[in-house]
């Protein structure tokens, strides 16, 4: 059976900022822009929330009876009981008889439910059932996060699994996982991110070698540098891949002098999308695979390696084939149109921003949050259909409206 995804679509807000632009304002050093590989970085608007992103990236392509399972994949909880899917349920218009669970394992937890989405296709149990998993994250950083707070973005990504995979034609049994305890970064409160980036980024290096051990015992005689005609990876920042496909490359005895060239062919084209948007956390992989498709030649069946990493930590290295028709489906999403009609921020409009951002998920019996308070941005950012908007809570309950173009 082929299971994989049949339709992929991200929504990233409504706003950015130039990563240059950041670094001036906080007085960064420059020299370390390289490094990061980053030109921008979507910033959410004080009403835009987990629920808004994930109803804005799924509502073009959740048009479908036959989804029987909504999972919403975030870091970025509302409640520790009622889950983030059942305001995204509402709001899609699903089905009473979906199932919906939300998960939690910071930047893996898509992939694991993409991965258990497939499981349940592949089963036959439901023949013709769909599953539509959303990745959907805000951002909580500040002065406070320095070097890691231009790479954060901020966004969703909606995958909808089934039986006909125009997008990703899974290569169902090929994969490696490794996991293990540690406090690499974390979310202990509302408010703030608390992060280890040094250890964050060995454990990260070290996942993906095991992983990829994983993947070769499970699947015989691949190869890192031969097997895998493109590469997307979970992107914390751009130049955090370039030096993971080049530490690969090394272990796997593809050569430094072909390092930079296999680098710009199978690699690059995915970071396309995260460098203009930041890390989208468990959706950051499904925003580079967007980016492969779009901006690669796809002349005929290729196969894609996948590499997937969440803090705490968790991870799986898997794969599946890309074509032209994955092209032609994901093209219908116009991504990129998307991306360049965010509303471009200066410095100072940024930081005023922030204190209203940083507390959207802050539980308070009541709020109100007054759209029009920023009618001047939205009458500089371009979207042609109607947007899911947070206008506050009522007695805990969140409430929305759909904003029109």
């Amino acid at each position: 059976m082929n299971v994989g995804i049949e339709a992929l679509n991200v929504y990233c807000g409504l706003a950015q900022i130039p990563v240059p632009e950041l670094f001036e304002g906080r007085g960064l050093d420059a020299e370390r822009l390289g490094n990061l590989m980053m030109r921008n970085r979507s910033v959410g608007l004080p009403f835009e929330d987990p629920v808004t992103n994930a109803v804005n990236a799924a509502r073009p392509i959740a048009g479908d009876d036959r989804i029987e399972i909504l999972i919403t994949s975030t870091e970025s909880g509302l409640d520790y009981s009622k889950s983030v899917a059942s305001y995204v349920h509402e709001y899609l218009g699903l089905p009473r008889s979906c199932r919906v669970v939300e998960v939690k394992q910071a930047c893996y937890a898509a992939t694991a439910a993409v991965q258990l989405a497939a499981a349940y296709v592949a089963s036959g149990v439901s023949p013709g059932a769909k599953a539509l998993v959303i990745a959907t994250d805000v951002a909580l950083v500040d002065e406070r996060a320095a070097y890691a707070e231009p790479a954060m973005g901020a966004g969703a990504a909606a995958v909808l699994i089934s039986d006909r995979p125009r997008v990703l034609d899974l290569d169902l049994g090929a994969f490696g996982n490794h996991s293990y305890e540690t406090m690499d970064s974390a979310r202990p409160g509302p408010t703030f991110d608390i992060a280890d980036s040094d250890r964050s980024l060995f454990a990260y290096l070290d996942c993906l070698t095991s992983c990829l051990a994983g993947y070769r015992s499970r699947v015989e005689d691949a190869d890192f540098a031969t097997t895998f005609d493109h590469l997307a990876m979970h992107t914390p920042f751009a130049g955090m891949v370039k030096a993971a496909h080049r530490k690969l490359m090394r272990e796997s005895g593809g050569g430094t002098a072909s390092v930079e060239e296999d680098f710009e062919r199978r690699v690059l084209p995915s970071l396309a999308y995260p460098r203009r948007v930041g890390n989208l956390c468990s959706g950051s992989v499904y925003l580079a695979l967007a980016s492969l498709i779009d901006h690669a030649t796809l002349d005929g069946p290729a196969r894609v390696g996948l590499y997937s990493y969440g803090s705490g930590c968790s991870s799986e290295f898997f794969s599946g084939l890309v074509d032209e028709e994955s092209a032609s489906t994901l093209a219908a999403m116009r991504i990129g149109e998307h991306l360049d009609g965010r509303c471009e921020l200066g410095f100072d409009e940024y930081a005023a921003l922030l204190p209203e951002t940083l507390t959207c998920l802050v539980p308070e019996r009541d709020r109100q949050v007054d759209v029009d308070a920023y009618e001047h941005l939205l009458a500089r950012a371009r979207f042609d259909r109607d947007l899911l908007v947070n206008t506050g809570t009522k007695d805990y309950h969140r409430t929305y409206e759909w904003l029109a173009p």
